[in-house]
């Protein structure tokens, strides 16, 4: 437990790197708003690493075991690629800036597949709720060191400083990864590359019917797509507003960031009463409508306790949906391929997060704030509306096969 929670922090420690944490200091430079907006671009990896999570099911590493070789290599590139970062100059090399968060977005989507997989290796049946637990704890506790330290510490040392404290950070998942117990028993690798990519690809459209597959996916893009617009822009809203670094950084990545756990376990205990299609329909409407107190947020300026209330209440709700997305996406994966077909799904629920929202930037530009986050409460209904295909009120349960 104590080894997932360090690999928790390393798993958790990028992401913001490359987003909401580099649009502060991007901001900061001056940079315009549609490049913050397409900076979002980089993080393409995390929608992508399915292209090349069978490769990591079919090959290991000759030292560490299967997945944790896999994960050293990939900490010691983002140790060195994060405190890379440092250097860069946002104003004067906005091209060099990207190239080097891809790499940073690479490694770190290439972990997740790594870690993942490790999890599903290592823990018993008794022990994979506590152990997804402990490795969520350590994930988030990694957002709030990304997301609220280093903006407070942006705002009394240099941004170089920041990026070089940040990659030395990620040592604490080193250290998880050497003292990581090696999962008992032989795991049997597969065969060809071919059979690890085509078999878990195959299974799925085979037990859900190729249609319906398809909305699955389609809906797995949208149903957070306008809670991604406005995560993506909130910061920038934030400091043009009034707001400083240090107030963003103490509230909404300190307190929002708490809301946001407090939200998943609160729909956690909910999902359990209420079943995972109906969670999908109550927390996704839910989410949709708290991007009305930005909104707000937008009529009233720099008003600092409303603005305490709507990062609390818009988190507070993305922590629900959060719950009810992710059960969701473990009741669709067959155990024999819970590694390709996880990293799939998961690499879809990024493209909302990464790609369609690269044009908020432009768009907020273009639109004005307030327009802007209505825009994003109608976004979120395009998701909801195919709720009815597969996830119905009154749900028929999909059997998934457990071996």
């Amino acid at each position: 437990m104590v080894a997932l929670l360090l690999l928790g922090v390393s798993s958790g420690l990028p992401l913001l790197l490359t987003s909401k944490t580099l649009q502060a200091w991007m901001t900061v430079e001056g940079v315009d708003l549609k490049s913050i907006g397409l900076f979002s671009l980089v993080a393409l990896p995390y929608s992508l690493k399915f292209l090349w999570a069978p490769i990591l099911d079919r090959f290991a590493l000759p030292f560490l075991g299967r997945r944790r070789g896999w994960l050293i290599i990939l900490q010691i590139g983002l140790i060195l690629a994060i405190a890379f970062m440092g250097f860069q100059q946002p104003a004067q090399a906005l091209q060099l800036l990207a190239i080097n968060a891809l790499f940073v977005a690479f490694f770190s989507a290439t972990q997740d597949i790594a870690g993942d997989a490790y999890r599903a290796d290592v823990l018993a049946e008794k022990e994979m709720g506590a152990g997804a637990a402990v490795f969520v704890l350590g994930y988030r506790v990694a957002l709030l060191i990304t997301g609220s330290l280093a903006l407070i510490l942006a705002d009394r040392i240099s941004w170089t400083s920041v990026y070089l404290i940040m990659a030395s950070v990620m040592i604490v998942g080193v250290i998880g990864t050497l003292i990581a117990p090696e999962p008992q028993g032989h795991i049997q690798l597969p065969a060809s590359l071919s059979e690890a990519v085509l078999l878990p690809f195959g299974e799925f459209f085979q037990r859900l019917g190729a249609l319906t597959g398809v909305f699955i996916l389609c809906f797995i893009v949208l149903y957070k797509f306008g809670d991604a617009l406005v995560n993506n822009m909130s910061t920038p809203f934030l400091l043009q507003i009034g707001f400083t670094q240090t107030d963003i950084g103490a509230i909404q990545g300190g307190m929002g960031l708490i809301a946001t756990i407090v939200g998943a376990l609160a729909g956690g205990a909910i999902l359990s009463k209420i079943g995972i299609n109906r969670s999908l329909w109550v927390f996704g409407g839910l989410q949709a409508i708290s991007n009305f107190a930005y909104f707000m947020q937008a009529q009233l300026g720099r008003n600092y306790p409303f603005m305490v209330l709507t990062i609390n209440i818009e988190n507070f709700c993305a922590g629900l949906g959060t719950a009810a997305f992710v059960a969701f996406l473990m009741s669709l994966c067959n155990q024999r391929f819970s590694a390709t077909q996880y990293a799939l799904l998961s690499s879809l629920m990024a493209v909302s997060r990464d790609i369609l929202v690269a044009p908020a930037g432009a768009l907020a530009q273009a639109t004005g704030w307030s327009l802007f986050f209505i825009i994003s409460i109608v976004a979120a209904i395009p998701g909801l509306l195919l709720l009815p295909v597969f996830a119905p009120w009154n749900p028929k349960p999909i059997a998934v096969p457990k071996q």
